[in-house]
């Protein structure tokens, strides 16, 4: 065998090849699985078409080469550089009633299969291999242990052979796929359901890799792999001064601000000025000369651009110098992992340092999911900002407008290291904003509440409002009024 069974190729797909800490192991063969459509004829031409100075020699089984190649081409796959080896049963075995009415199919044809592929493999002396399906062998032989003889020995005679081995199966109720699990170096899967793609890799012998589910989708540029995010993975110094919003009520209510690498709630609900509030810190991040980036699950940018504008925060001046980026995340478009690899992108590729998230119940209804693996994700990718020293708000939506005190509305409150609420109030028969901390892990900050108004092109925080009483309640009273 190869002396480079350390050596690692690339699969062709970048998020696979992190899952498994740098590809698959040379010299090596790996079963791709999954149900029809599923994906793993892509990811085959993915890894033949890795390295354009390999080898590459595709076996085909059950498509034709002028098929495969017509279908490589519709998703932008170049084979030009890509042997192949067809074995597909040819149109003439039916025309020409090529039935085997004396001798079984395992006498006829496999040692001619076997002739075919040994000449090309010794002839053509391939880097990559791509077997599609191996399946296909379980009908030339003439019972189960045979067949795992038969693909035994096979993967030993491509691996010796100094090649690398993507191969594919066709697992059914009546014939599953079970022992080629265990003939195999490794394994991954592919799946398809209502939430999207997922990937995963059970088994990978000779090397650690990332476990648990990652999602995927097959675009015009071929399969898009995005890892599910390990917080603990990544790191970079944190400086945690203090930075302010720009609004010097809001930051004495907060003690100088927020700390730089936390993560802040800002909760209340509709119409109070949740997403203002968040708006105000990405706004003086770019003033700074830093990067913000802002994502929308719940209204769309040309809204939020106007909005803001009325309100005197010069949005769309701040994205034309690049200092913030705008983002619609739209409904049921991505999976929590491919939203973290966009956020991702900003904070490692464009070096952005605070990002908005509006809000967390846009976000559970627009990212692909069930609702408490979600919650699950978004506090890794919190933990993930944290980690790489980025400071981050999400928005939050209560349902209650007044009343009772309702700090978050899915119980994330453990995420916070700040958490900012505000709420409607009635009082002197007029109905207002008040603004107050709950929480503030790090420093302190200001235990009183605040007037806050948004005004045409201003918003101001007023004076702390001690001669009011009862607001959290829903029942404010100005203090004195009862002959205190």
């Amino acid at each position: 065998m190869s002396s480079g069974i350390d050596r690692r190729l690339s699969t062709g797909v970048a998020g696979l090849d992190e899952i498994l800490q740098g590809g698959p192991l040379a010299g090596r063969s790996y079963l791709v699985r999954g149900p029809p459509g599923a994906g793993k004829t892509v990811l085959g031409y993915e890894f033949l078409t890795a390295d354009p100075e390999a080898d590459a020699l595709c076996i085909n089984l059950e498509e034709s080469e002028d098929d495969a190649r017509a279908n490589a081409d519709s998703l932008g796959f170049d084979l030009s550089n890509v042997s192949f080896l067809d074995l597909s049963p040819e149109s003439d075995f039916f025309a020409d009633d090529q039935s085997y009415s004396v001798f079984a199919p395992e006498e006829v044809e496999q040692n001619s299969l076997t002739d075919q592929i040994v000449d090309a493999v010794r002839d053509r002396k391939p880097d990559r291999v791509f077997l599609d399906p191996v399946t296909q062998f379980r009908n030339l032989t003439s019972d189960e242990f045979q067949f795992r003889k038969q693909v035994v020995s096979f993967m030993r005679f491509l691996t010796e052979s100094e090649a690398t081995v993507l191969f594919t199966s066709q697992r059914t109720p009546s014939t599953p796929d079970d022992d080629l699990q265990f003939l195999s170096d490794g394994i991954v899967e592919l799946d398809q359901t209502d939430h999207g793609r997922t990937i995963t890799v059970p088994k990978f012998r000779g090397s650690d890799r990332r476990e648990g589910t990652h999602t995927f989708r097959i675009t015009g540029d071929g399969m898009v792999v995005f890892p599910r995010l390990v917080p603990d993975e990544h790191g970079a110094a944190v400086d945690t001064e203090a930075i302010g919003s720009g609004l010097d009520g809001l930051d004495a209510l907060l003690g100088g601000g927020i700390e730089r690498g936390t993560i802040t709630i800002v909760s209340g609900p509709t119409g109070v000025g949740k997403t203002t509030t968040a708006t105000l810190f990405a706004q003086a991040a770019a003033q700074r000369g830093e990067r913000a980036a802002i994502y929308m699950f719940e209204e769309s940018p040309a809204t939020f651009r106007q909005r803001s504008s009325a309100l005197g925060i010069p949005v769309e001046d701040l994205e034309a110098s690049e200092d913030l980026h705008v983002q619609e995340v739209e409904p049921l478009t991505r999976s929590a992992e491919e939203f973290a690899q966009m956020v991702r992108e900003q904070v490692e590729q464009r070096d952005t340092e605070v990002v908005v998230l509006d809000g967390i119940n846009g976000y559970k209804l627009s990212i692909q999911g069930d609702e408490e693996p979600l919650i699950r994700k978004l506090h890794a990718l919190g933990r993930y900002l944290k980690n790489m020293g980025v400071t981050v708000i999400f928005v939050d939506e209560v349902d209650t407008v007044t009343g009772n005190f309702q700090a978050t509305n899915v119980g994330i409150s453990y995420l916070a290291d700040n958490v900012l609420f505000l709420r409607h109030v009635e009082l002197d028969g007029r109905l207002r904003k008040v603004i107050g901390v709950l929480k503030k892990r790090v420093s302190d900050f200001e235990s009183t509440l605040r007037e806050f108004e948004l005004a045409e092109g201003e918003i101001s925080v007023g004076e702390p409002m001690t001669d009011v009483r009862g607001l959290l309640r829903g029942t404010p009273e100005r203090i004195g009024d009862r002959g205190e």
